[in-house]
Order: structure tokens, then sequence, then C-alpha cells
């Protein structure tokens, strides 16, 4: 299985793939550094990229290939989670426009919405029509974007790619390769050779081809089937996209894979996920310093962190509250009352009126404050809700993968369950029953549920009076 690897955690999962039995291709220039190694230009059966926020990676390629990279990705540690996209990167629809915005049109592929920008449409787009398009890009399942889709149908690639209906004689190499490496493409298709394509050897460009024209075979034979339903429905699957999370534990993890192949200060995928600035401060550490830090999670420099990216006091925080299945909520913005050395941040939110704190079962008014405790590192955060006068209302504690405090939020996955102390003193654990679904529907795995259960039931016992 072949595997091309992007972003920040390329270094570790390189090491973790290859010591998986998988074969590594189009390392960028400091990977080959670091490996002391060449890495074939060929084809890769997956890529892994890293997302935009940092917070995970993107694995599309063939079925197989993806699945067995996000099985390696899953057992990093119990806070990794995946989900597959409904509109892999490859597949194509016959969807109808729904919408039409400033720049493109929102399309019902069927699975789901995909963004069709009016540069990737052949023709003048009005909702209501009909088109056949085909997923180019996907988007992570807690970011707020669409798949983004194209009228062009191709078998892309980053060796080669070729587009249905195209022409070989306008593409860069055009049939002078071709007779180079004595292969053809598929008829009616026509082949563009990509930037990776200098640096491959003559078979490898052959063998790529091959690997894309039985691709192009089988998209032609799900297009020419005549029982496909009318739209919105999925004319051909493409192949896999899987979403990754890395939860704090898994990015600690991915320090120790690192670490065996380069030196790594404690925390590095912790820091580089907060920001592009405390990325590049990662790096500048790590090339003055052999040892950058000792080996152990109670070394993870927080403070320093904190005071040179934040939060700091008198700044704010949003909470990213995510979901078992993906999804993520963004509760608010809230002031920053306190930063500790320890990893402890306290924030506060002033209430609006109207409806009642959930599970609690009290009104919520106007000038109501909300005091919330983060700890960089716990499983779990207390909530506590006060009137105006600082008359105590109730306290909802969360129960949730280990808190990130990053500089503009405290990230985790919510585990559903919850407990509350009631101003009465009364404590009560809630919402088992949705943990117990949501690990049955597979969206919490055993270890992760069985820990989140152990916190709440340690959290219900140190809150009784």
């Amino acid at each position: 299985m072949t595997v091309r690897i992007r972003g920040i955690y390329a270094t570790a999962l390189t090491r973790l793939l290859t010591d998986a039995g998988m074969d590594v291709v189009q390392a960028s220039g400091p990977i080959e550094d670091r490996f002391e190694s060449e890495f074939p230009v060929e084809r890769a059966g997956a890529t892994v990229a890293t997302t935009d926020d940092r917070q995970g990676v993107g694995v599309s390629g063939d079925s197989d290939t993806v699945e067995a990279v996000v099985d390696c990705l899953t057992d990093l540690g119990r806070d990794t989670l995946s989900w597959a996209d409904p509109l892999p990167e490859g597949a194509v629809y016959d969807g109808e426009v729904t919408e039409t915005l400033g720049s493109g049109a929102v399309v019902d592929c069927g699975d789901g919405e995909g963004f069709l920008p009016y540069r990737n449409a052949d023709e003048r787009v009005e909702t209501g029509d009909r088109v056949r398009v085909q997923v180019v890009a996907g988007s992570a399942p807690w970011t707020d974007g669409r798949p983004v889709l194209d009228t062009t149908l191709a078998v892309r690639g980053e060796v080669l790619t070729l587009e249905r209906g195209g022409s070989n004689a306008a593409t860069a190499g055009g049939p002078a390769m071709l007779d180079v490496i004595a292969a053809d493409p598929r008829d009616g298709w026509g082949v563009s050779w990509e930037r990776a394509s200098d640096d491959a050897s003559f078979d490898a460009l052959a063998d790529a081809l091959e690997a894309a024209n039985d691709r192009a075979a089988n998209l032609d034979a799900d297009l020419d089937d005549e029982s496909a339903t009318d739209a919105p429905a999925r004319r051909h699957d493409g192949g896999a996209t899987v979403w990754v999370w890395f939860g704090r534990e898994s990015r600690f993890a991915l320090d120790g894979h690192r670490r065996a192949v380069t030196a790594t200060m404690q925390g590095h995928h912790r820091v580089k996920a907060g920001s592009n600035a405390a990325s590049a401060a990662v790096d500048y550490v790590e090339a003055l310093c052999d040892d950058p830090t000792p080996s152990g999670d109670a070394d993870f420099p927080f403070a320093v962190t904190a005071r040179q990216f934040g939060p700091v006091e008198g700044g704010s925080l949003t909470l990213g509250h995510g979901k078992p299945d993906g999804r993520l909520i963004t509760l608010g913005r809230a002031d920053v009352q306190s930063v500790d050395v320890d990893g402890s941040v306290t924030v506060e939110r002033e209430m609006s009126g109207g409806g009642e704190y959930d599970g609690l079962g009290v009104p919520k008014e106007a000038g109501d404050v909300a005091e919330t405790k983060l700890k960089e590192g716990r499983w779990w955060y207390p909530t506590v809700y006060r009137d105006r006068d600082g008359k105590r209302k109730g306290t909802y504690v969360n129960v949730c993968t280990p808190v990130e405090i990053f500089p503009d939020t405290a990230r985790y996955v919510d585990l559903h369950v919850d407990v509350l102390k009631y101003a009465d003193g009364t404590v009560e654990r809630v919402d088992d029953d949705e943990l117990d679904a949501a690990e049955a529907r597979g969206d919490v795995p055993e270890a992760l549920a069985d820990r989140a259960r152990s916190v709440a039931a340690a959290v219900a016992n140190a809150l009784e009076p």
C-alpha cells in the first residue's frame, strides 16, 4: 500500500505508517532529509493531509488503503476519532441545484450537499437545474464548509490526471511523453502530467497511467449503467474519504513517533495545532536544540505557550464543543478571568434571559453569570451558574476528551454523560443513555466510552456532600 503524507503530522505519520508496512511515496524534501532516505515518486493509493485548522487529517484514496491507514491512526489513543465522509473525493453524482450564492451553487447530491463554484461549472447554473458533478475536495465534519464539486469528470492524482473528454495534445509533455512510456490513456480520456511526474521514473509513470485507466474504465461503466435513478443520486463511488480528529493523548503519541526520528519538544503537535505562529515557533526551538525537552507529559510548557500565544487574562476564549458524530458547536465567546501556570483557565459569560439551563431545570435570567473552569488535559470541566447577586443556581459538569486550551478556543469532544449539582446540593448523573447509543453507533469507541463512565462516576462521588 502506498501513501502520500503532507502537513504538520508528516514526520510522525511517516514513521507510524512505514512501521506498519506501508510504503510512503512522494515525500517532501524535509522528510527525506530526516529519514536519510529517498522515497519513490509513484502513484499513492491514499493521501493523508492535515486539515486547515490543524486539528486532524483527511485520508482519501483507494478504499482498502484508506481503511488500513485509518486503522493505524485510530490506534494512536483513546481520543482519536474518525468519520467517513458521505461525499468522498472522486465520487460522481447527478445532483440538483437547491440554491445559488455569490460565488457558486449549493447542490443536493443525495448523500449530502456540495458546493459548485461557478468557475468549476461548464455553463451557467440556476436553482432547480440537474447537474452531473464530481467531488474534488472534501470538508471535515467539524467545519462549516461543504465538499467542493466540479462538472469536469476526471481521475485526479499527484502524478497524472485523466480528464473525461480531454485532449492529449493540449497537455504538457503531450503525446511525446506517451511515446516514451509506450502507453496510452483510455479512449475518450486525455492525460495531463502533474508536478510529481517530473521526478517519477518512466516505469512509475506507466504504472500510474495503467491504474488511472482502470479507474476511468470503472467510472465509464457506472455512467453507462442505464438502471441509474433520477437525481439526486450517486453514480460512481470513486473511493473513500475519512476524517480523523486527533485529541490531546493522540498528539502526544504522535510526538513519540516523531521523537524516534528527530529532535521533538514535548507537546510538539499540541502546540503546532494551536496556530500558525505557534507552529513556526516550534520549528525554531527544535532547529536550535538537539534535545529541546525531556520526555513526560508533565513537562508540557503550558504556561510559556499561553504567555506567548494566548489565552491571556483580560482576553477572550470560545469553547469548541465537539460532538461524537463529528460536528463542532461553538459555545460563544467568554471573558478570560485568569490563566494559571498549572494549565487552569477560568472564563465567564454574562447570560441573556429566556429559557432554562439544560438539565438543571432552572430559569435563565438576564444578568446571570456562567463561570467555567478549564484545565489542560483534564477529562471534565465544570460550569457554575449564578444570579446577578452571586447566588448559585447550579453546576453542570461536562465529561469530555482531554481539554486542549489553544490561543483562541478550548477544544474537546463532549462524551454525552454529564454530572449535575443542583442549588440544594443534590447530585445527579445524566445522559448515560446517549453515551450508550453513541457507542452502539460506533461514534464513541469502547475504550473511550468506558473512560467517560469512570470519569463521570469519580466526578459524581467528589461532588456528593
